[in-house]
């Protein structure tokens, strides 16, 4: 029996931030991670994990402000 595969298709934006937030909660399943290190980008992954870090802590730092006059 003769196992096709399909051309490798590098995931589109939204599932690369889908996989980054998930990543970064620590959620992320081993089917997703192996499809983002076979066929993903890693500056897109880059770029995005820390996008999302620097959202993250600029809304702590907002939310402390807030919260602390």
């Amino acid at each position: 029996m003769l196992i096709q595969q399909h051309p490798a298709k590098s995931p589109s934006f939204f599932s690369v931030m889908l996989s980054v937030v998930a990543a970064l909660f620590g959620v992320q399943t081993e089917q997703n991670r192996q499809r983002d290190f076979q066929h993903g980008k890693p500056a897109l992954y880059i770029a995005i994990g820390v996008l999302f870090i620097v959202l993250f802590v600029l809304s702590l730092l907002l939310i402390v402000n807030w919260v602390l006059p």
